[in-house]
Parts: C-alpha cells; structure tokens; sequence
C-alpha cells in the first residue's frame, strides 16, 4: 500500500499545522498538555492520510468479465435509460464510496477510451438518484471487442474533487488507475442489456478485484 499523490499537498500542510499547534501548546500549556494534542494529532493525520491509500492488488479478471472500477457498497442495480452517450437502456450498477473507502478509480475493462467528459455541477448527497445527473462528475466510456460500459465519478456533499486521467482515443488496460474522487462519493457503471451481473444489492465490493459483470 502507498499515499496516492493527490493528497500530497494536503497531508504536507495537515502535518505542518498539526505540528505548529502542537509546539505552541506545549511552549504556552506544558507537558501534560501537549501530550494530549500530540496523540488527538497523531489521530487526525492517520485519518487524513487513510483518505489516500492505495492498496496494490493484482487483477485476476478475464478479458469479457467487468470489474468494480471503486471500492465500497453497491446500492443500486436496475434498467434504466442512460441519456448522455448510450440514449437507450442499460443495466445501472451503483458503487457508494464512504469516507472510509479507498477513493482510487480503475478501469473496468481494458479498451479505447472513446469519450471523457467533465460536467461541472451541484453536490447533492451522493445517494439522491439525481445526483448521477446533477452533481459535478465525469462520464468516461471505454470499448473493446465490440462491448462499450461506461462509468460515471460523481461527486457528493463532502467530495468536492473529481480527478480523471482519461484522454479521447487512449488505450488503457484492465484495471489501469484512472480516477480519484477525494473523501468519497460514487461511481456509476453502465452496461449492455445482455450482460451478466456477478454483484448483489448492498454487497461490499473491492476495486480492480471484484467482478461486477460478465459481458455476452
């Protein structure tokens, strides 16, 4: 496991701030109670820094087998009509992010990227179903054999950073990082009418190692 670099800056400046509260307190208060802010510091930046962890794991899926592109808890699974890229019906897989999940997106199958779009927006709680066409995210697609899913970052009430690596015409790998959503929020998959989905409601998934789907 390592930090990912978009936390860089802001673990940088947690620390030193942490820090510089800490050597005031104990040049003003003493001892005792600089021990205190000490350990509630300690505390605070192990929270901060668990925000960006990156657990390194081997993708183990194969070649028509679609893998969760986030970790967390799936909370939605239905057809739906996908109106931005698809405009017909597909089968909508819903990934909620809590604060406490890894936040690093992946590729759910290799391919081109053959669109990326950024659509600025509201930060409805992440869980409202009009957040997936509301709130600022990004809808990325990727294609290969024949098969096209697309994936949607959205931003919540708290995640308010959306970082996407994709370019038009890139050729990427199974489970390539392609995203980070900071402190949380969800991830939309869409997928063919015909695909088998591997996933239950309320099932806790892992990115990059559990299957989501099985494509026809």
């Amino acid at each position: 496991m390592y930090l990912h670099r978009e936390g860089r800056t802001l673990l940088v400046t947690t620390f030193l701030v942490l820090t510089a509260i800490t050597a005031l307190v104990h040049a003003t208060a003493g001892a005792p109670f600089s021990y205190v802010v000490v350990a509630m510091s300690v505390i605070v930046f192990a929270l901060f820094a668990q925000f960006f962890r990156v657990p390194r794991r081997t993708v183990t899926a194969a070649a028509n087998e679609v893998i969760c592109p986030a970790d967390g808890k799936v909370v939605v699974i239905e057809r739906v009509h996908e109106h931005e890229y698809f405009k017909d019906d597909r089968i909508q897989v819903s990934i909620f992010m809590s604060p406490l999940n890894v936040h690093v997106q992946w590729t759910p199958i290799a391919g081109e990227a053959t669109y990326v779009r950024y659509h600025p927006g509201a930060y409805l709680v992440a869980w409202d179903p009009k957040s997936s066409t509301e709130n600022e995210r990004t809808t990325l697609v990727l294609k290969n054999a024949g098969h096209e899913v697309l994936f949607r970052q959205i931003a919540g009430a708290v995640a308010r950073r959306i970082r996407y690596y994709l370019t038009e015409g890139q050729q990427v790998t199974h489970g390539e990082e392609c995203g980070f959503i900071k402190f949380g929020s969800r991830v939309d998959v869409f997928l063919p009418l015909n695909a088998e989905v591997c996933v239950d409601l309320n099932q806790t998934v892992q990115g990059r190692t559990t299957v989501l789907a099985r494509l026809n």
